[in-house]
């Protein structure tokens, strides 16, 4: 759920289902009970450190603009940018030519194999000289890094010792994206800056 959105649904679920009888801190979040025992869990996409009052405090936090990085990979094509709140301040989306299976078989498909390996190790380079020029700079004032794409390649990206900074900040759950261009890098603050919520119902429960 975008974060503007947060303190207006909560009211409606109070209507719904009767008065916050309890609201507790939880990992990166909180847990809410309704008076109609429904049960309701927020987490923040930054995580949040609990203060008083919970609820304000929470909704509060998950609406702050934070500055952070987005890296998405796939074979042939990644994206990099930096965003604050969900103001893209920076960015590069460049690809490079891998090609696809072949059918072939015997030593003619082994060095199609080893050719298409190549130009994977490829992408991942020039993806890794691309955040490093684009993203390092911006380091030291991110929250938080977001991947997207293929998990692998973005694994073998953000292993180079040049990133480090950047895989230190790195946020668990990858980005659901298509091909990393620069419209699907423009439209990633809609996850990264969601917040967690799941929701419980009585009728659920039975």
């Amino acid at each position: 759920m975008a974060p503007e959105r947060l303190g207006r649904w909560l009211d409606g679920v109070a209507t719904r289902h009767g008065a916050f009888t309890e609201v507790v801190p939880a990992e990166d979040g909180l847990r809410i009970t309704c008076a109609d025992t429904t049960a309701v869990r927020l987490r923040a996409p930054f995580g949040w450190t609990p203060e008083t009052p919970l609820l304000a405090g929470f909704t509060a936090a998950a609406q702050q603009d934070r500055r952070a990085a987005v890296l998405l990979v796939r074979r042939g094509r990644w994206a990099v940018g930096v965003f604050d709140g969900a103001r893209l301040v920076v960015s590069k989306a460049d690809a490079r030519q891998v090609q696809g299976r072949t059918a072939a078989g015997g030593w003619s498909q082994q060095r199609f194999a080893r050719r298409r390996a190549n130009q994977t190790d490829a992408v991942v380079e020039h993806a890794v000289e691309t955040a490093a020029r684009v993203l390092l700079p911006h380091a030291d004032g991110l929250a938080a890094l977001f991947p997207g794409g293929d998990a692998g390649l973005v694994d073998e990206v953000l292993a180079d010792p040049r990133l480090r900074l950047l895989a230190a900040v790195r946020r668990a759950g990858p980005l659901d994206v298509g091909e990393p261009t620069k419209a699907v890098l423009l439209e990633t603050p809609k996850q990264f800056r969601a917040v967690d919520v799941h929701i419980v119902e009585p009728g659920d429960r039975a």
